[in-house]
């Protein structure tokens, strides 16, 4: 049975503002091993945010580049076999450090190699936060979700269950964005209403929110909190964006630019999040 945990949401908002506000002061730098498709997006999301990207890919140099990063994120978008040889080279590196390691299994549970490299860098690498759409994350906890290429096509009746059994499985955060977001630790549940339709009209918004996710868990230990300070902050820029857009395009250049100016007032007045107890 769920438990209600009562909040303040302008003690959250005041939080994840915090986080925004060391986001700008730190400036961290976030190595991301990434698809090709989301690239370039995914490095101005985190510049929108304050934080500094990095795209290094080659064996050779990545272990290196972790050292001067404060979060690592490993996206399996358009895998190689050597990319992968690549992010657990990187991933070694980061939990020898200590920085967060932050995976996107994207397409687990379409292909073999996809899901035989998830569960690879499950094994080979202490995964910090895990972030998937519902089909993912099923694929990752043993189940089978429906998928479609890479999107899930599943009804999403039991997602908290399979993200608390994954959480508490490997220890580490899980979060399953959708129509509503979960994230959760296998303790507690942070469910983010936040966001909009149009935010499926555009390619890579879930490569994106993965690499705001790994943003926030650079200046913060709190992964549940980093995660869904991420999470409410792309959903509220999403909403924002949609406002004034004419389409897609007009979308699309909207939500960096709500990003970008993403205010405490904001966040504190229109965030939407229950949480509860497992």
């Amino acid at each position: 049975m769920k438990r209600k945990i009562n909040f303040s949401p302008i003690n959250l908002g005041g939080k994840i503002f915090e986080l925004m506000e060391k986001i700008h002061r730190e400036k961290p730098l976030i190595h991301n091993i990434t698809n090709a498709v989301a690239m370039n997006d995914s490095a101005n999301i985190i510049l929108a945010m304050g934080g500094l990207p990095i795209m290094a890919h080659a064996q050779e140099e990545v272990r290196e580049m972790v050292r001067a990063a404060a979060a690592l994120v490993l996206n399996i978008g358009t895998l190689t076999p050597a990319q992968i040889d690549s992010m657990i080279a990187a991933g070694e590196e980061a939990n020898a450090l200590g920085i967060p390691v932050i995976l996107d299994p994207v397409g687990a549970g379409a292909t073999s190699l996809r899901t035989e490299s998830a569960f690879r860098l499950q094994e080979k690498i202490k995964i910090d936060i895990v972030r998937g759409n519902y089909a993912e994350v099923s694929t990752l906890a043993g189940l089978q979700g429906k998928i479609k290429g890479v999107e899930s096509i599943a009804e999403e009746k039991n997602a908290v269950g399979i993200a608390s059994s994954l959480a508490r499985q490997r220890n580490q955060v899980v979060v399953i964005t959708g129509e509503k977001d979960i994230v959760t630790e296998g303790k507690s549940v942070m469910e983010i209403s936040n966001g909009s339709p149009m935010l499926k009209t555009i390619t890579a918004t879930g490569c994106m929110v993965t690499s705001l996710i790994a943003t926030f868990a650079a200046v913060s230990s709190d992964f549940l909190l980093a995660s869904t300070g991420a999470l409410v902050c792309f959903g509220l820029a999403g909403e924002r964006a949609a406002r004034g857009a004419r389409g897609p395009g007009s979308f699309k250049a909207n939500l960096f630019d709500e990003v970008y100016n993403l205010n405490k007032e904001i966040i504190c007045q229109d965030l939407k999040v229950k949480t509860y107890a497992l």
